[in-house]
């Protein structure tokens, strides 16, 4: 079984900065690929980025690229996503997804209970 502990959320302004965490518990949850979701309310979840297991391969939507940074520190146990010029579109529920199987789609087994990150205008 794999636990995901979301962290960091919180409201900020337009061109600001936020890092989520992504605290994991479990056996295998270190050696498995992970990755970012959101959901805005009355839209589908959509995917944000992703990282393989030890981290040396990352991708990103469109939307986020260049702006958010995904990384990993299995000492830590913990996953991250740093968030600079947010935008605010980027106002969302903040899922950490962890499986075997890199994906950007609904393909990850174990899943947090999100952190919500708004910005405002």
């Amino acid at each position: 079984q794999v636990m995901l502990v979301e962290s960091g959320g919180g409201l900020v302004q337009a061109g600001g900065s936020l890092r989520l965490s992504c605290a994991t518990a479990g056996r295998t949850a270190a050696t498995y690929p992970m990755g970012w979701f959101r959901q805005a309310p009355g839209k589908e979840r959509e995917f944000v980025a992703a990282i393989s297991s030890i981290g040396s391969n990352t991708y990103y939507s469109d939307s986020v690229k260049g702006r958010f940074t995904i990384s990993r520190d299995n000492a830590k146990n913990t996953l991250y996503l740093q968030m600079d010029s947010l935008k605010p579109e980027d106002t969302a529920v903040y899922y950490c997804a962890a499986g075997p199987r890199l994906c950007r789609h609904n393909c990850y087994p174990y899943w947090g209970q999100g952190t919500q990150v708004t910005v405002s205008s």
